[in-house]
């Protein structure tokens, strides 16, 4: 299977150029604005190429839109770029810059080689370890010093996301919302229940307290 592209730009001429070149190795989704981009997005492409410069909605304000849900990486399409447009762009959350006019072959190596670090890190990152905790996102399993840790389905989805999101605070409703969705028939207490549950099973094999709560704001990961 094709892995896909994202093209976003609202210079049709461009959209077009770079689909045309890349078609036969990839499948290309194309989009000509941001808001556009923001529903061909939940396509999980495997790799983005989105302008900054556009009308609707700048490719800034799609990257930091998208970047919570979308761990693909993403290239910005631009005409120039000054440092500090670098600093800002990469806060947002983007991997590089591709500045226009583009060599359609050194485009091809950057996506190349973009695809291939991320191809490594999925493959060597589906076990994190954490001091002496060991987390297989893959094996949905979590170990303490080689002892498994028994958690029901929600508890590690709760490790999950904060693992994932070192030192990123979620408040209980974030939480609640992330682990049982929307459509979720609790509340947000049943977060601090889960995490109480939690606590207690790690505590059976380390004294290292591993979600730390942030009083007033909520719950981090302390690695």
């Amino acid at each position: 299977m094709k892995q896909k592209l994202l093209v976003v730009d609202d210079e049709q001429g461009i959209v077009e150029m770079v689909k045309s070149y890349f078609a036969q190795y990839y499948d290309v989704l194309t989009a000509y604005s941001g808001r556009e981009a923001l529903v061909r997005a939940a396509q999980k492409p495997d790799l983005i190429l989105l302008d900054i410069n556009m009308p609707d909605m700048d490719g800034l304000t799609v990257c930091q839109s998208i970047r919570e849900y979308v761990t693909c990486p993403i290239l910005f399409l631009t005409a120039r770029v000054e440092s500090s447009d670098k600093i800002i762009g990469f806060q947002a959350g983007a991997d590089d810059y591709i500045v226009k006019p583009f060599d359609l072959d050194e485009l091809a190596a950057r996506i190349e080689a973009h695809l291939r670090r991320e191809k490594r890190r999925q493959e060597n990152g589906n076990v994190r370890f954490y001091g002496e905790l060991a987390i297989d996102y893959s094996g949905r399993s979590v170990k303490i010093g080689g002892e498994e840790v028994s958690l029901s389905r929600k508890e590690f989805d709760i490790v999950e996301l904060l693992s994932l999101n070192v030192g990123q605070v979620f408040d209980r409703e974030r939480i609640y919302e992330r682990v049982w969705g929307i459509d979720g028939d609790g509340n947000s207490d049943t977060v601090m229940e889960h995490i109480r549950k939690i606590r207690a099973k790690f505590a059976v094999y380390t004294m290292h307290g591993y979600i730390d709560t942030v009083w007033g704001c909520g719950y981090k990961w302390n690695g």
